[in-house]
């Protein structure tokens, strides 16, 4: 009888976004929500297709060896800005559209001036630090040849960071639009500069971390560009920059504080609980054994991305609804993520080993397992990001920061154990397993609490 209801549900919803997209009329809460997932599922698939076959074809430039010293710096610079936003983002869109809401466009940019005056400073410090330790974890820690690598990442973080934090002063007023433009810009670059660059300095048998240093300055080329696409149009697309900004009070930059502070314990705790695998592989295992592991997980992340559509724009309308209203989006938003991350979970655990010979090649075929493993994270993590984001845009960011924070810490634990052991019972192959055995069962349990957590929320 549950399942009857439940088709019937989905049916219905579907045929009223159908209805919506016929007429061109998206009106109500129901009808932004659907433009702005469009728009959002647009740029994701754009996003995913693009870095995708971007990493297909750097895959198949660089081999096994040199992807995998790729894919640790790339990794180790995401490790570093994740402190550079530290749920500034976040707080620029639920603030923001609470102040649009009730069309006070001048506290709305003052909430923006503030922030970014925030952003600056955490940007400029965690370049700084970057490069500080760049010789210590490359050297001493990895003993790879990235050191130059991580520090082109000190460039590379903050145009990476200032890109992202204008993207979220137009979702702020529902522009998803621009952001979705964007991207196509990104994408179309990157797919073609960074590779030809690469294949025209192979001629001239350039060492690995020459190559290395080199794909990722043109990676800041493309972004550059970006973000001087988004600032070219920040002032005519948005409307309440037109306004006078209006300062923040002491009250106000104290709730700002008190709505940040957790979230940025979530993204410290976030950051381990995302890349602590790829960290601690790095220290342990040969650089190809990395990029067996991160070709796995580039896949499942281009999945979950595409996926995640709903989390992200669905943010400035979860902020803006009460109880009532906020329960109904949520219901339904909720049943049609599972549908879809379930579907995907089980069809990449069919056809994985077919996926990684397309894609990356038979060099990579020991990635094959992996990918099936990780098919349980397709699953899991559009989920966590649906419950994730209706926490904060509810301000529970102190309950998520504690989930986080637990869950990461665990994630750490998993992780010595897994690879340690795995390590000592199988080879550098086995700590690949041991950290994919770790990155599961810490979302596993991130999950249950994040259910919990909602259900403890809705009964009060």
């Amino acid at each position: 009888m549950i399942i009857k209801e439940n088709v019937q549900e989905e049916t219905s919803i579907f045929k009223n976004v159908l209805n919506m997209f016929r007429r061109r009329k998206f009106e109500g809460n129901a009808g932004q929500a659907v433009k702005n997932s469009t728009y959002q599922l647009g740029q994701n698939l754009i996003f995913k297709f693009g870095s995708l076959f971007y990493t297909i074809i750097l895959a198949r430039i660089l081999l096994p060896e040199r992807m995998g010293l790729y894919s640790l710096t790339l990794a180790t610079i995401i490790l570093f800005s994740s402190f550079s936003d530290l749920g500034i983002s976040n707080a620029l869109i639920v603030f923001g559209a609470k102040c649009l809401k009730k069309k006070n466009f001048s506290k709305a940019k003052g909430y923006l001036k503030q922030l970014f005056l925030w952003k600056l400073t955490i940007v400029a410090l965690t370049s700084f630090l970057l490069i500080l330790f760049s010789y210590f974890i490359s050297e001493i820690y990895y003993k790879k040849p990235i050191f130059y690598a991580l520090l082109v990442g000190a460039i590379y973080l903050p145009i990476v960071s200032f890109v992202g934090f204008t993207e979220s002063i137009f979702r702020t007023e529902e522009n998803f639009k621009l952001p979705f433009i964007k991207e196509g810009i990104l994408q179309i670059f990157r797919l073609f500069l960074v590779p030809s660059v690469l294949l025209f300095s192979l001629r001239f048998a350039p060492s690995d971390s020459f190559l290395v240093v080199l794909a990722l300055l043109f990676l800041v080329v493309t972004y550059s560009v970006c973000l001087l696409f988004l600032l070219k149009n920040l002032r005519s697309k948005v409307s309440f920059l037109k306004y006078p900004a209006t300062n923040l009070s002491k009250k106000e930059k104290k709730a700002l504080k008190k709505f940040i502070i957790p979230l940025t314990t979530i993204s410290m705790a976030g950051l381990f609980f995302g890349y602590i695998d790829t960290f601690m592989l790095g220290h342990y295992v040969a650089a190809n054994y990395i990029s067996f592991y991160s070709a796995a997980l580039s896949l499942v992340g281009g999945a979950v991305g595409i996926l995640s559509f709903l989390s992200i724009s669905l943010m400035p309308i979860f902020a803006k609804n009460s109880k009532k209203g906020l329960d109904n989006i949520f219901k339904k938003a909720n049943l049609l993520t599972w549908l879809l991350s379930f579907s995907a979970g089980l069809v990449t655990f069919l056809i994985a080993r077919l996926i990684i010979q397309i894609v990356y090649g038979t060099p990579y075929l020991p990635s094959v397992p992996v990918l099936k493993w990780f098919s349980l994270l397709i699953f899991l993590m559009p989920i966590i990001g649906l419950y994730s984001t209706f926490l904060i845009a509810q301000k529970k960011t102190k309950e998520l920061a504690f989930l986080t924070l637990g869950s990461s810490f665990l994630n750490i634990l998993f992780n010595l154990f897994g690879i340690f052991f795995g390590l000592q019972i199988a080879g550098e192959m086995g700590a690949v397993f041991g950290a994919v055995g770790a990155t599961i069962l810490s979302r596993v349990i991130y999950l249950l609490g994040l259910f919990l957590t909602i259900r403890k929320i809705k009964k009060n």
